[in-house]
């Protein structure tokens, strides 16, 4: 079966690493897509995968670390079923993106509003690439 069309969340689409991960937050754009604030940084060359996420729940906004994990895992399940709409932006350019998805909502969210937020700011890391691309 083609990866494309594997729904996997591997250790690879993480985004790890100390320098990494400041480099994102300093240096990235963000948008908001409810219930997150979305940051992104295009990378060259990708390693092994187009797309790392990183995704974070505030213990300001979720106090239980029972449900920020619960938060995280949702989010990560939203992602892996939804990953397959960045694949038309990472078709075209050798270029990687790293992404944080910053949980903002007080208190616990359900699945439904946690993908919803997902696709959403999939669809406009997409349309953003997409002008990114055009203005070149």
């Amino acid at each position: 079966m083609n990866d494309e069309k594997r729904f996997t969340f591997t250790k690879e689409e993480r985004v790890t690493g100390k320098r990494r991960i400041e480099t994102l937050f300093a240096q990235g754009n963000s948008f908001m897509a409810y219930p997150f604030r979305v940051i992104y940084l295009e990378r060259v060359p990708y390693p092994l995968t187009l797309a790392s996420i990183l995704i974070t729940v505030p213990k300001k906004r979720v106090r239980s670390a029972v449900q920020r994990n619960r938060v995280k895992r949702l989010a990560r399940e939203a992602y892996r079923l939804n990953k397959h709409i960045l694949n038309p932006i990472a078709l075209r350019e050798d270029k990687g993106i790293d992404i944080a998805f910053i949980y903002v909502k007080e208190g616990i969210a359900d699945f439904t509003i946690v993908e919803k937020g997902v696709r959403k700011a999939l669809n406009t890391l997409v349309a953003q690439l997409d002008n990114g691309i055009e203005k070149c």
